[in-house]
């Protein structure tokens, strides 16, 4: 068994489900002050974080990447234990084999690599790891980037290992990620029978036509390699059960995918607004997953762009698409980021699952982007 593949493997055997760490870091953490790595462990809340570096000064270079899972899932469904790794014809099975212990364990091989190789490096080598980026994500990058704001931590390139290649190792470089907005919206009535509906306030029909011209309206062309801002009504809910009453209440939950045309305020001004143009009794509540960011053409993009290509055979695609990534919270710090990470094809699937082949190939395509921004 490699070495990529064996800690891979024990990773997977640690039921890390979000926001349990299960002991990961900690395993991680000996392994990286063995090779040499400052390592500081930043908890906030019941959630773990881990911060290692080698070397001093700039430029720093992070690798960032996640050691908590989704939930399995129904666990008769699988073929075998989700937290019991298996090795089936040249493919590893697990929760988490591709998002992203597999990027995780990839980043701690090449780190150590590196530095046995190159003790005196440029610049910083940094790892961040958080157990919090499958759940809620306050406690985890989202406040570490708190922490190094406040102290004034500079980060010039993020390298995040999410699983962003769509056939083939290095097919795909993810240059950007849409922002994410929520919102949950209270439309009031007034309760009361449908045979009477003069007294009564119907808040579904209130609210249809605002709902209708939110759902087509059309927010901006795109941005650049972005795709167009797009609305989504995910839930609605309203009524007791009964037929033959009016209900007193509605609610609707919507999300709001975003390219860097817009911001959360601006957003949410536009929806209040538009709101209050349909006369509406409503309350409004919003969470602000993470603004967009993009990662324009300059050095890491440069070096990223040619490596994948020598590991792909082709130049990559250069991609904006998929939902959020911890880089969300890094971007703003004023660093350069990217994502580059196994093929994604089963991520929070049942039966989950990496390519042996493409996993050993992880770390020698992560050593050859440092090497290459730090030598």
């Amino acid at each position: 068994m490699s070495e990529v593949l064996d800690l891979t493997c024990d990773l997977i055997s640690r039921p890390s489900v979000t926001p349990d760490d299960a002991g990961c870091q900690m395993l991680l953490a000996g392994r990286l002050q063995r090779a040499g790595f400052t390592c500081e462990h930043l908890r906030f809340g019941a959630v773990e974080n881990l911060w290692a570096t080698h070397g001093s000064g700039a430029p720093v270079l992070v690798l960032l990447g996640h050691t908590d899972v989704v939930p399995p899932g129904p666990r008769e469904a699988w073929t075998s234990d989700p937290f019991v790794p298996q090795v089936r014809d040249g493919v590893l099975y697990g929760r988490g084999a591709a998002d992203m212990k597999g990027s995780v364990a990839a980043f701690v091989v090449a780190a150590e690599r590196f530095v046995a190789a190159h003790p005196a490096h440029a610049g910083t080598l940094a790892i961040l790891l958080t157990a919090d980026e499958e759940g809620d994500a306050i406690d985890g990058v989202r406040k570490v980037a708190q922490a190094f704001r406040e102290r004034g931590q500079r980060i010039d390139w993020c390298v995040t290992g999410e699983p962003s290649s769509t056939a083939r190792l290095g097919d795909l470089l993810r240059v950007g990620r849409r922002g994410s907005l929520s919102g949950t919206l209270t439309v009031k009535g007034v309760q009361g029978h449908v045979a009477y509906p003069h007294k009564a306030r119907n808040p579904i029909h209130q609210a249809a036509p605002a709902l209708a011209e939110l759902a087509a309206k059309a927010w901006d062309d795109g941005y650049e390699s972005f795709p167009p801002t797009s609305l989504q009504v995910s839930n609605i809910h309203a009524g007791t059960g009964a037929n033959n009453v009016i209900p007193g209440e509605l609610q609707v939950l919507f999300n709001l995918r975003y390219n860097p045309h817009w911001n959360a305020p601006a957003l949410e001004a536009e929806v209040a607004a538009l709101l209050d143009r349909h006369g509406l009794d409503y309350d409004l509540r919003w969470h602000r997953s993470g603004e967009p960011f993009y990662t324009p053409e300059g050095t890491l993009r440069a070096v990223a762009r040619e490596v994948l290509g020598q590991f792909a055979g082709a130049p990559p695609e250069e991609s904006t698409g998929g939902g959020t990534s911890d880089a969300r919270f890094i971007a703003p710090l004023g660093a350069h980021c990217i994502e580059v990470g196994p093929v994604n094809a089963s991520i929070h699937q049942v039966d989950e699952h990496v390519r042996v082949d493409d996993l050993e190939a992880l770390p020698g395509l992560y050593a050859r982007l440092i090497e290459r921004l730090l030598l």
